[in-house]
């Protein structure tokens, strides 16, 4: 065998060599006690159990460590010894639990969101005040963006979970559906379709110019995709709320989420135009990069948006 494959069996055996650490616990309670029993009520477990688990390391080691008698239990020149070696690896296993702690706690102390527009403006204040009641000292921070941009902030780790409304999972990502939404058309009281009679045409909506968001959201997307190709925009803005207010100012048609325009509709600042042929249905997703589920506030995110 060579030295570096003498060296990997070494390393890949050590666990079979060493007691585990809640073996390490007892022996350390037996020599702080001096009994065997008040070890076992400390830890939780029978005294049965404890005399099995010393037997067993002493098996393990090749040494006596406890000598038992009426009178109680007293480490044996080799326990004591042992019981040192055990104390330091108890004290380095308590440092590595306390770093692993710090480690959970800098990232429970903060979330960072990063969700399309429509989610964060309708759906995530919701759920980020639930949130604060469940976790109060975690600091949120949400960056709001289209779909595409959502992606890359997961996937730069400059966010540590996602919301998107568009056709498909971006590459790299994992999801889950979290919430249904429909895409309406909507005018102005003023606008010719406003007066329809019957219902839009995929067809007639597909060449007409609209009010639209930037290419990469998810609405764009969807209505995109449903359509098979749309009109040179009319206007392209950057988020749900200016393209719902040229929409407002008889600008022109828009598709808009209904979770945008629910008072619109009914103060009747807008009208809804059923279309004939076309489904606007769209699923709404929490997104994170692949292979990384969501943990700590995250996880308490997503969960939120399921209750």
């Amino acid at each position: 065998m060579t030295q570096s494959a003498e060296g990997q069996f070494r390393a890949g055996s050590l666990a079979h060599r060493v007691p585990d650490l809640g073996a390490l616990e007892l022996l350390l309670a037996v020599a702080r006690l001096g009994s065997l029993g008040g070890a076992a009520r400390e830890l939780g477990i029978t005294q049965p159990a404890a005399s099995s688990r010393i037997r067993s390391m002493e098996r393990q080691l090749g040494v006596a460590l406890v000598d038992r008698s009426p009178r109680g239990s007293r480490l044996t020149d080799a326990g004591a010894l042992v019981t040192d070696w055990a104390r330091r690896v108890v004290e380095a296993a308590e440092a590595f639990d306390a770093g692993a702690q710090a480690l959970r706690d800098r990232r429970d102390s903060r979330l960072r969101v990063a969700a399309s527009m429509t989610i964060a403006e309708y759906l995530l204040p919701g759920w980020l005040l639930a949130l604060r009641a469940q976790r109060p000292d975690t600091a949120v921070s949400l960056l709001a963006g289209n779909s595409a941009a959502v992606a890359e902030r997961l996937l730069a780790d400059e966010a540590d979970l996602g919301f998107v409304e568009g056709v498909s999972v971006p590459t790299g990502l994992d999801s889950v559906v979290i919430a249904h939404d429909n895409l309406i058309v909507v005018t102005a009281p003023g606008h010719v379709w406003a007066r329809r009679r019957r219902p839009l045409a995929g067809a007639e909506l597909a060449v007409t110019p609209l009010i639209l968001r930037e290419k990469g959201s998810g609405t764009r997307q969807v209505l995109d995709a449903a359509l098979g190709g749309l009109a040179r925009p009319l206007i392209e803005l950057s988020s749900t709320t200016a393209v719902k207010a040229a929409a407002v100012s008889g600008a022109g048609p828009a598709v808009l989420s209904e979770l945008a325009v629910g008072e619109e509709l009914s103060m009747r600042r807008l009208v809804s135009v059923p279309l004939a042929d076309v489904s606007l249905a769209r699923d709404l997703r929490a997104v994170w990069p692949t292979g990384h589920r969501p943990v700590g506030p995250a996880r308490d995110l997503l969960s939120l948006t399921r209750a």
